[in-house]
């Protein structure tokens, strides 16, 4: 089998630590294929040295040194000088198994697939978890689409960029957006709606660290959220609309009004009313449309309740939960 070209973006910054596990990782990939491409974003520590040691080092790493801009202007600097055939993206602080872009490309010709989604572990300080079963699915734009909205114990889809292999085609004329977090989620949307095939594999082949003090994840929940995760939500709810279904993008609707619900719950289990308030007016802003989309049948007959009773008054809506899950579920598990 011919092999193709697969350009690996991975965006540095302040890693020192973390760089040489990551790119050790990547250097002993089973498909040797490979250009490397470093994106120093202005570090202040040795990154940017440690970068050029690896390039004098090995051929296939290519160095871009630049002002820091973010994440997603590394990335968008990475994905300016790509030419494989095929992309994928790597955060500096994880690192990857080593059969990682083998068992993904070879899945992606195999089934005649735009793209392919591991499973990954997820590391915390103290633990790693994991799963899977090794199988590989095919899978169709609508089904990857219903499972990457619903959610699903049985196939861990969600918008990560690193957890993916794409085609070329499919991602050349898209960027990330600038200064933004939650970022992957319309790189990834804009992805699947536009592809014909997919191919899912059931294996733990990327390694996620959670908890890393400093990292992105760990800013402000509440302002990522309402400057970016929200927006971004909304534009893929009308990027499906547009380039997939009215039906799928409804779906689409119904979750992500599900997902505010949820958040609204966890923000008055933290006492945090300014938060808690400002997720009741989100909710409000889609609330004709999501009216319509719930009366449709695509709701629950729990969750129409629940969303009933949220707009009689918030505050009932959240102690009838907590009691709900203090009490009824507990009994369920029993049972």
């Amino acid at each position: 089998m011919e092999k193709d070209l697969i350009s690996i973006i991975v965006p540095v910054y302040n890693v020192e630590t973390y760089l040489g596990r990551c790119m050790e990782s990547i250097l002993k990939q089973t498909y040797k294929c490979l250009e490397i491409i470093l994106v120093d974003d202005g570090s202040t520590d040795s990154s940017g040295k440690m970068c050029d040691e690896y390039a004098k080092t090995d051929s296939r790493v290519k160095v871009i040194h630049k002002t820091n801009g973010g994440l997603s202007d590394a990335r968008n600097a990475g994905l300016e000088i790509a030419t494989g055939e095929y992309i994928g993206y790597v955060d500096s602080d994880d690192w990857i198994e080593p059969q990682m872009y083998e068992c993904m490309y070879n899945a992606c010709v195999e089934n005649k697939a735009e793209l392919a989604v591991c499973r990954y572990f997820s590391e915390y300080k103290d633990r790693t978890e994991s799963g899977g079963t090794d199988s590989i699915v095919p899978l169709t734009r609508n089904k990857l689409l219903d499972i990457y909205i619903r959610g699903n114990d049985k196939y861990i889809i969600y918008n990560s960029v690193w957890s993916k292999l794409f085609k070329r085609e499919l991602v050349e004329d898209m960027i990330f957006p600038k200064g933004r977090n939650s970022e992957d989620i319309m790189y990834t949307t804009k992805s699947f709606c536009r592809l014909n095939r997919a191919v899912y594999i059931d294996r733990c082949l990327y390694h996620y660290v959670l908890d890393r003090e400093g990292s992105i994840m760990n800013v402000s929940r509440g302002e990522r959220m309402f400057r970016d995760e929200i927006p971004f939500w909304r534009e893929h709810i009308s990027c499906i609309r547009e380039l997939v279904s009215d039906a799928m993008a409804d779906l689409a609707l119904y979750y992500f009004q599900r997902r505010l619900l949820f958040y609204y719950i966890d923000a008055k289990n933290s006492k945090n009313q300014e938060i808690a308030q400002k997720l009741i007016e989100e909710i409000k802003v889609d609330q004709k449309e999501a009216d319509r989309v719930y009366a449709s049948g695509i709701a629950t007959k729990g969750d129409r309740v629940r969303r009933r009773l949220f707009f009689i008054s918030p505050n009932l809506y959240a102690q009838v939960v907590g009691l709900y899950e203090k009490f009824i579920i507990p009994l369920r598990q029993r049972g």
